[in-house]
């Protein structure tokens, strides 16, 4: 075959194979939008991703997984889950092509997405939970963005409204908006976003969410807004115990309060590592505990499940945040008052002490501190442990690509194969941990290791904390992960 013919036929293949993903994409959306099931590739988002960016995904899944994985298939599979007409889902396609791969000879697709899917029958649908958002700063517009990103058709969660300070200007809600719309980090919001002062609401795809000043949380009436037993999600960071959290639940509508940040008194939950201590039906106030300890805890179980850790010290080299000073000025705690962008800047992180909230066997385990970086997001938790049990560098690997792939903490733990991760790679990526593998260290013992686990402090603790929501709003869904 001449060059030419060579390159004539690779083109007719890349066309096959963007043919291939555009129906795949409409398949997603088909989905999504008619019957409320998510389909995922390996905890990657697929919703709104265009063609080069779904098949540079399915190419991260075939290096992952180390075997071939195609669009072809993953459209075949696709194809299938539509016509089951499924309950509310949340479906990893990747870990279906996988699997398929494993056992195509015994199967036709037909009979075996049927088989996988079996479980589905036994979910029962669930009413939906409207949500409010208590503050509107970093956390609060991207949970904004991903709740509307996820309403489909309004069957689960719906964001209904938005509590600020201070009063509602036009000015001021146009400043909110644009300030939904425009991220500096995470880039332009992908839908609409409009100001609507009569409505003293923003129309965010076409649908009003209430923007409501209030000073104390239990002055307002979010019934007279048609919003009832409302999860009032507080990212204001003014109330973190038990006794000022609870003023949320004496407002008119609501039924519970989630707070996106460490809280005290009440459960700390990483998702995925404790969420199902406490059972939604007999607890009103929860906490989705910081972005670190979100990083650091499903690894640390799995390494704690799997060697058996004596102790060890926790390092955060993360983002600097908007409680550090622009310039150099007065602060209450020492070196957060010099300039964020110009210094590396050690303080202290309670994260350490906080992973022993979701395991309690981590009592006493860990030291921890935290040096702010001049990053305005994506930050590097770094563990230095002293194993029970001795472990090598591929021993680790191997053990955390498996808790990766299957188990419990799919969604929280991402696999990386890259040599050359740095920050800035990270800005996105939905998993709270996304594990280096390249970069984890053994000693000759093996009984000291060294784990690199980089994070969105942003963005996956975002998704950590829908993740939580869904299970106190009891949202019930099929999962295949």
């Amino acid at each position: 075959m001449s060059f030419n013919e060579l390159y004539e036929k690779e083109l007719a293949f890349q066309a096959d194979r963007r043919r291939a993903t555009v129906e795949f994409i409409r398949i997603i959306s088909d989905l999504w939008y008619d019957d409320t099931v998510e389909l995922i590739l390996f905890r990657n988002q697929l919703i709104d991703r265009n063609v080069s960016e779904i098949l540079n995904l399915v190419e991260y899944a075939s290096e992952f997984v180390e075997k071939p994985i195609s669009i072809f298939d993953a459209v075949e599979i696709a194809r299938e889950l539509k016509n089951l007409k499924l309950p509310p889902s949340k479906i990893d396609i990747g870990k279906l092509v996988y699997e398929y791969h494993l056992d195509r000879d015994q199967h036709f697709i037909k009979d075996f997405v049927e088989e996988k899917m079996c479980d589905a029958k036994n979910v029962t649908k669930n009413e939906s939970k409207d949500i409010v958002l208590y503050g509107f700063g970093r956390i609060g517009r991207l949970l904004a963005r991903e709740l509307v990103a996820i309403t489909g058709k309004g069957s689960q969660m719906r964001l209904r409204a938005i509590v600020t300070r201070g009063e509602i200007t036009e000015s001021v809600l146009e400043k909110r908006a644009s300030l939904l719309r425009n991220d500096s980090v995470h880039g332009d919001f992908h839908g609409t976003v409009r100001a609507d002062f009569d409505k003293k609401a923003l129309i965010i795809n076409g649908t009003t969410v209430h923007v409501i000043s209030a000073d104390t949380p239990e002055e307002i009436d979010y019934t007279s807004y048609g919003i009832f037993e409302a999860l009032i999600i507080d990212n204001t960071g003014a109330y973190r115990d038990k006794e000022s959290l609870s003023r949320h639940l004496k407002a008119k509508g609501t039924s519970k309060v989630l707070l996106t940040a460490p809280g005290k008194g009440v459960p700390n939950i990483v998702h995925g590592v404790n969420h199902e201590d406490f059972d939604p039906k007999e607890v009103d106030i929860f906490s989705a505990a910081s972005c670190t300890t979100n990083a650091i805890t499903p690894i640390l179980k799995v390494i704690e499940d799997n060697f058996g850790v004596i102790n060890g010290h926790l390092e955060t080299i993360h983002a600097y945040t908007n409680d550090q000073n622009l310039v150099d000025n007065m602060h209450k705690k020492y070196r957060r008052g010099r300039a964020a962008a110009l210094n590396m800047v050690i303080t202290e992180t309670g994260a350490g002490a906080a992973v022993s909230k979701a395991l309690p066997s981590f009592i006493g385990k860990l030291t921890s501190n935290a040096i702010r970086v001049p990053v305005p997001n994506g930050s590097l938790a770094i563990l230095n442990l002293h194993l029970e049990n001795a472990a090598s560098k591929e021993t680790i690997n191997t053990v955390m690509k498996k808790y990766a792939l299957e188990g419990d903490l799919v969604e929280q733990i991402k696999y990386s194969l890259s040599n050359e991760l740095v920050s800035s790679d990270i800005v996105g990526e939905a998993a709270p941990a996304i594990f280096d593998s390249n970069a984890t260290i053994s000693s000759n013992n093996g009984t000291n290791v060294v784990l690199y686990v980089w994070y969105d402090n942003e963005y996956g603790y975002t998704h950590q904390v829908i993740r939580l929501a869904k299970y106190i709003s009891q949202i019930r869904k099929f999962y295949y992960l």
